[in-house]
């Protein structure tokens, strides 16, 4: 799977942007939805399923495996498993594209089955350590073989009986915690995960939906998830949420540019996703709630934006698990603030895409923000309001997220910020940018 030609994009101010919006369905769920639904024997139905790049690579790796996956012309994706235990060996390489997070968790998957896969990727993804998830997935019993560096590409050799284990995540990271659970699914016994520090919980709500045995205990040294193994999964109706990483960039675009109203709709407000809007609050920013209601065991609700001043803050490190992939947009929201903001704690970012931190330090220096890195993070020093300078070139490196968060900058420069490549976006949010056309007046 391929990028695209490179898309350069010049950004320049404009006036405010007003609207409604609808975001496009979580990441997370969109791939998990169809992995289960893989591993359920009967038909799963999935509305609002993100059609971006990264989760059609978790389709095409399913259909690999042999789930039969089929989105119908009424934009609903109808899934047949094949059940737990019942993945077939793939006749050829597993192309994951830019996709870390179906990477990892289908390592996960065929870990405990009796098949073996080789996962490839694109320049980037081959860049990311995969150590993380190959050492637990290695104590179950899986057998793999890794490029230098525990990176891409790699081979899975899954074992069957898989061993159970407890296994303490010696980061915080969702998606360690999902490839372990991912693999206990298919290991006789009960698989054990421990979560010093909370992560997103998708994978728990929704295997417990799809009618797998898991357990969730809260103690002093953290959470405890226990999977039993052997599990049957049932077939599921799912309406996916809006994706609040998504929301992010129109949340600060809001906040930053004058005269500025976006309602935002069905934007997913899981505990463990809401730091960027708990950390723009902080900062003074204007976010209401409305609608509020569940759905599919998610808290969603519309989320009405207007503009409103900034102050810099000290981030707080607990955050960083709910926001991980929002730091790039709340640095672009730090700028435009009143002081300096530091925001730490986030050594997660060096290992996601890419090394986030560097990245968004080069890309916001470009656009003539005065910045500070640290190990785990960056301190900020905001314009009070007034537009950021501009007029620099910006390298995303691939990344979708600094070419939407650097295009949301560019909104609020003097001199326009030129993007050196913005055809990544199409891997998470394909119509971002006919989006933003249709927020300005």
């Amino acid at each position: 799977m391929s990028h695209a030609q490179p898309r350069p994009l010049t950004v320049s101010a404009r006036g405010p942007l007003r609207g409604t919006v609808r975001v496009p369905g979580d990441k997370s769920i969109s791939h998990r939805s169809l992995m289960f639904a893989s591993l359920a024997v009967g038909e799963s139905r999935i509305e609002g399923l993100l059609e971006g790049e990264d989760v059609l690579a978790t389709a095409a790796a399913m259909r690999a495996m042999g789930a039969q996956i089929e989105r119908g012309d009424d934009g609903v994706w109808r899934v047949h498993g094949v059940g737990v235990g019942g993945l077939l060996q793939p006749a050829q390489a597993l192309d994951m594209g830019n996709s870390g997070t179906s990477t990892r968790l289908l390592m996960g998957l065929v870990a405990s089955h009796a098949i073996s896969a080789t996962f490839v990727g694109d320049a980037s993804l081959s860049s990311r350590p995969m150590g993380r998830v190959i050492e637990p997935l290695g104590k179950m019993g899986a057998d793999i073989t890794a490029s230098p560096g525990g990176k891409l590409p790699l081979m899975v050799r899954g074992l069957v009986p898989a061993v159970p284990i407890e296994y303490t995540l010696p980061v915080a990271s969702a998606q360690v915690k999902s490839a372990v659970l991912l693999a206990g699914l298919n290991t006789p016994g009960i698989t054990c995960v421990i979560e010093p520090v909370p992560t997103r919980d998708h994978s728990e709500r929704m295997l417990r939906g799809f009618g797998a045995e898991i357990t969730v205990e809260e103690l002093p040294q953290g959470k405890i998830i226990s999977i039993s193994g052997e599990a049957e999964l049932k077939p599921q109706q799912i309406v996916v949420p809006g994706d609040p990483s998504s929301a992010g960039f129109w949340m600060v675009a809001a906040s930053i540019v004058p005269g500025s109203e976006i309602q935002i709709a069905n934007v997913c407000l899981n505990p463990t996703r809401t730091g960027l809007i708990t950390a723009l609050r902080m900062m003074g920013a204007d976010i209401t709630e409305a609608d509020v209601r569940e759905v599919g065991g998610e808290t969603v609700a519309d989320l009405v934006v207007r503009h409103a001043p900034l102050k810099a803050i000290e981030v707080p490190a607990e955050l960083a698990p709910s926001m991980i992939d929002e730091y790039p947009i709340l640095f672009v929201a730090a700028a435009m603030a009143e002081g300096r903001t530091v925001a730490r704690g986030a050594h997660e970012l060096r290992v996601k895409e890419l090394d986030r931190i560097a990245a968004m330090r080069a890309a916001l220096e470009a656009a003539g923000v005065a910045t500070e890195e640290f190990e785990d993070g960056l301190a900020i020093q905001g314009s009070g309001g007034g537009a950021l300078p501009g007029g620099g070139s910006v390298a995303t490196l691939l990344d979708h997220r600094i070419a939407m968060s650097m295009t949301i900058a560019g909104l609020a420069a003097a001199q326009p910020i030129t993007i050196d490549d913005v055809a990544p976006v199409a891997t998470s949010y394909p119509d971002f940018f006919e989006t933003l056309s249709g927020l300005q007046l």
